[in-house]
């Protein structure tokens, strides 16, 4: 089982774990899923990476520090706008 990962952006903290969402680019491209923590909201936010090192998805999980979830979450989409969330062009 894959650990939840934790982080704060302006005050307000994000629970992070991989998405498990399957690209054309699987093993090159991970999806990461953002989950906010300090309401109900239920706010979800996704984002996308490429692993360097592993290709297993949860050492390259696990590998990433928080700065760089930060920066990852920084660059997610809205649920709405994103695959991972049923988007549909």
């Amino acid at each position: 089982m894959i650990a939840t990962r934790t982080i704060s952006h302006d005050g307000v903290r994000w629970a992070v774990t991989p998405s498990g969402f399957v690209t054309q680019s699987v093993g090159d491209e991970f999806g990461l899923v953002y989950t906010r923590l300090d309401d109900e909201s239920g706010e979800v936010r996704f984002s996308r990476y490429s692993p360097s090192g592993t290709r297993a998805r949860e050492a390259s999980f696990e590998s990433l520090s928080d700065a760089m979830l930060l920066r990852l979450f920084l660059t997610s989409q809205p649920s709405a706008r994103a695959p991972e969330g049923g988007y549909r062009q």
